[in-house]
């Protein structure tokens, strides 16, 4: 009984700008996002993998640093297997792409067309279907498209695509397509949600999701596929290899401390991560956004506040009394009152918080994000 093994990862989106973190920041994330492919070999390695197939995005677009490039064919030399590389939609290749002008090593094998195409590998017992992007998008490849059948070998497929969306773009595919293909394992790029092991008709597929959150819609645990093939049976591990993860939750502050509240929210470590706080709840006074972050600051490598917590009822008690709170409650409440739609009434609420801070000589903060 002889086991394929098969590291399938994409949506690498080497040299993220990483435009919301500050330069330093950004710097470091960006060579975390560089260290991938040291990560991914190490994995091929120490998992003995027959080969790894990469479904494109593995560069962010046209711009790259050249050290990026280098360190990408650097380790993939070091993989002791046959690699595929599918180009996508942000790495597309031309003759000017970074794969045009990268050393690539002998054992990679790079999908140049926009068309579908094969390697065969007869003594390893798999063949390999392929096709790049050769632009910002790409037509249905797999439409028609059924693999040829050869004794003792199976029929794998590496590409960037998308499923369940007949009208995108980014070569669309059907599961009908997907069933009719002749393939035992499609592996996909594109989308960085991890689907897990899917399958139509006799074809497995997955897409692996990013192995690297870069932002506050790539939430959570982010990994890459490990796959294995014997005698007809497909099983999947997923493996982590992130330095960090993308993280949000929402506390509510609602007669609650803040920092007490988020603090008996959070996890042990966080350190290493990038959370993005919500707060909600209702509140008489302006949360001081400022001094949280900063009582905050060295639990995580970078932390977003938001204050979406709402004023008291009981606030507006006092609009009408003969102060100065009094008087400016009660023209705020006439507004408040006459106010049309949700959004007006939340833009008052946060002047009456504004202004109740100013007038208790308290410091004026945002209400949206601190970062």
């Amino acid at each position: 009984m002889s086991t394929i093994r098969i590291l399938h990862t994409a949506d690498l989106h080497m040299d993220s700008p990483f435009e919301s973190l500050s330069e330093g920041k950004a710097a470091i994330r960006r060579a975390e996002l560089r260290a991938l492919p040291k990560k991914i070999a190490a994995l091929a390695i120490r998992e003995k993998v027959d080969l790894v197939l990469l479904s494109g995005d593995l560069l962010d677009g046209e711009s790259y640093y050249q050290e990026t490039a280098e360190e990408l064919a650097r380790y993939l030399r070091k993989i002791p297997a046959p690699v595929f590389i599918a180009p996508g939609n942000h790495d597309y290749y031309s003759s000017n792409s970074a794969y045009a002008r990268m050393d690539l090593p002998n054992n990679v094998f790079l999908f140049q067309k926009n068309e579908i195409e094969h390697f065969d590998f007869p003594e390893k017992g798999f063949r390999v279907y392929g096709a790049a992007f050769t632009g910002k998008d790409s037509p249905a490849l797999l439409k028609g498209f059924h693999a040829e059948r050869t004794a003792g070998m199976i029929n794998l497929m590496c590409i960037h695509g998308v499923t369940d969306a007949p009208d995108s773009s980014y070569n669309p595919i059907t599961v009908e397509e997907i069933a009719e293909s002749g393939l035992d394992y499609l592996a996909l790029g594109h989308i960085h949600k991890a689907s897990g092991l899917q399958r139509a008709g006799g074809t497995r597929y997955a897409q692996p999701g990013c192995p690297e959150g870069r932002g506050f819609d790539e939430l959570g645990r982010k990994t890459v596929n490990l796959l294995d093939y014997t005698d007809g049976t497909w099983s999947m591990r997923s493996v982590r290899i992130a330095a960090r993860l993308y993280e949000q939750i929402t506390v509510d502050v609602t007669d609650t401390d803040p920092l007490f509240a988020v603090q008996m929210v959070l996890p042990d470590d966080t350190v290493r991560d990038i959370y993005r706080i919500i707060l909600k709840g209702e509140t008489d006074v302006p949360i001081d956004l400022k001094q949280l972050s900063e009582q905050l600051a060295e639990s995580f490598f970078e932390l977003q506040l938001r204050d979406e917590t709402r004023l008291k009822e009981d606030v507006w008690e006092k609009a009408g009394n003969d102060t100065l709170r009094g008087l400016f409650l009660s023209k705020m409440k006439k507004k408040y009152d006459a106010a049309a739609t949700t959004e007006e009434k939340n833009t008052i609420e946060q002047a009456v918080r504004w202004g109740i801070a100013a007038i208790d000589n308290r410091e004026e903060v945002f209400r949206h994000e601190n970062q």
